[in-house]
């Protein structure tokens, strides 16, 4: 299909972005490397007047590793991400994320701040993110503010980001020694998107046991969640396959799960259930 008529400015820089912004309101919406918006546009699910480019707007596309930190561009693509060696190293379970997003031109084009504001329910970044702890960088008309990324996401396609604002970096603490994390998914065999993906982080002690674990899922319901009540079970426990199994039951605790053509709404609350034990179990075979 064609999109309907639009107009389109580029910016070079954020400030010329957010005046943009500013000038076009909720007639404007922002393009990168597109993937998600341009389908939109030629099906006319969106008809914006004005395309904004912020391609071109290098400070917004590097990672940076200080005090414990890493930052990340909104512009970053999944392929930097993914062949990072900083990430790779010190933080692998971001690196698998993205290595499991699409195809090699997705990866290639495909922003990490693209992917987050789309808030697809179905996504591959937002369960790593909540997992991880990320709060988001905003800049908008009414200056610079920060949000963690449970409070980020609202719903199917919806974030907590105003019309007159932009996703520009991505902070995430960096997991302390004997820490492992790992990202497994049940996917979507033409498209690659989750019908279930876990990203698990878990902490274990002197004694080997799980000090800490965060659990997120993403493509079981609406929005991508925390699994607080798995988190809850398995803290202070051995990481045996009995116990996480024992844990894993809460995946699904207080969701409704999505149907759709390629699931239930069972056998979503099962998947939840099956990856989230697979998710544990790997996570702490690596941070032991």
């Amino acid at each position: 299909m064609i999109p309907a008529k639009f107009d389109y400015r580029k910016a070079d820089t954020l400030e010329k972005a957010v005046q943009l912004l500013q000038e076009y309101g909720d007639e404007a919406k922002i393009i990168s490397g597109g993937h998600s918006l341009v389908p939109i546009l030629k099906s006319r699910l969106a008809q914006p007047g004005m395309l904004i480019d912020i391609s071109r707007i290098l400070s917004l596309s590097k990672i940076i590793e200080e005090e414990q930190v890493f930052t990340i561009g909104a512009l970053t693509t999944h392929h930097q991400i993914e062949s990072s060696p900083k990430i790779r190293n010190l933080c692998p379970l971001l690196a698998e994320v993205a290595a499991q997003i699409g195809d090699v031109q997705v990866r290639n084009r495909g922003t990490i701040g693209g992917s987050i504001s789309h808030a697809d329910p179905a996504a591959d970044y937002p369960a790593a993110l909540l997992a991880l702890d990320a709060k988001f960088v905003i800049t908008g008309t009414g200056g610079v503010r920060s949000i963690r990324a449970e409070n980020f996401f609202e719903g199917p396609f919806e974030t907590a980001l105003r019309e007159n604002e932009i996703l520009t970096s991505v902070h995430i603490p960096i997991p302390t020694h004997g820490t492992g994390g790992i990202y497994c998914k049940a996917a979507q065999q033409a498209s690659g998107f989750a019908v279930c993906g876990v990203a698990a982080l878990v902490e274990l002690g002197n004694k080997g046991l799980v000090l800490n674990a965060r659990v997120g899922i993403t493509g079981v319901a609406e929005v991508a969640y925390r699994a607080t009540s798995v988190e809850e079970a398995v803290a202070g426990s051995a990481p045996s396959a009995e116990n996480l199994e024992a844990a894993s039951i809460h995946a699904a605790d207080n969701i409704t799960p999505l149907e759709d053509l390629y699931a239930t709404p069972d056998f979503r609350r099962h998947l939840a259930q099956v990856w989230t034990m697979r998710a544990l179990d790997r996570a702490a075979r690596r941070a032991g």
